[in-house]
């Protein structure tokens, strides 16, 4: 099954299966780099909003969506990923936040329906990035699936003085490939990682 047209974002088309995510060190920016090197997405979470906004630009600098909360400092709610070329909204991100699991639904705006979903691996990580002092140093890692549970990729954290992890796809072909890259950054930066 290819991935529907409907949650294509115009402006930017990831075509690698593997891509590096850094985060600057001063505040919740990141750009997402293919296996090149070349900076295909950059994003950054703005400051002082009632309601959490996260503006996407491609590789030159063009606006091409854009991350907003659905409610007022909502760690554990949803978020809505909308083309700003079009307006119109491709995928709500949902996030199940518990100290053992951090579960993230990725799903279609209208119906509701889930495409895909982004899980915490490691229930002992998990428990320990949230209680312990310095656990946000602990890097994360998380499992892709898509609807029906089977395997899409991982996002794996490597240990440095920033936030830097791989996210890989292995198999795309049900999922929105754009949308479970942006999630990936936007987890980061909600979750305070």
């Amino acid at each position: 099954m290819s991935t529907p047209s409907t949650y294509d974002i115009r402006g930017i088309e990831l075509t690698d299966d593997e891509y590096t995510v850094e985060q600057s060190l001063i505040r919740n920016k990141y750009k997402a780099m293919d296996a090149t090197g070349d900076v295909v997405l950059r994003g950054k979470q703005k400051l002082f909003k009632l309601k959490e906004q996260f503006p996407f630009v491609d590789g030159d600098g063009e606006e091409v969506f854009e991350v907003n909360a659905g409610g007022i400092i909502d760690v554990a709610g949803n978020y809505v990923l909308t083309d700003s070329r079009t307006d119109e909204e491709v995928v709500v991100l949902d996030n199940d936040f518990s100290l053992l699991q951090d579960t993230w639904r990725v799903r279609d705006p209208d119906t509701g329906e889930e495409l895909a979903r982004i899980d915490s691996r490691g229930a002992l990580v998990t428990v320990a990035r949230n209680v312990l002092p310095f656990g946000a140093l602990i890097p994360h890692k998380y499992e892709i699936t898509d609807a029906e549970g089977g395997h899409v990729g991982r996002v794996d954290g490597q240990f440095s003085l920033r936030d830097r992890y791989e996210i890989t796809i292995d198999d795309a072909g049900s999922v929105p490939k754009e949308p479970i890259v942006a999630a990936a950054m936007v987890i980061d930066a909600i979750q305070g990682n």
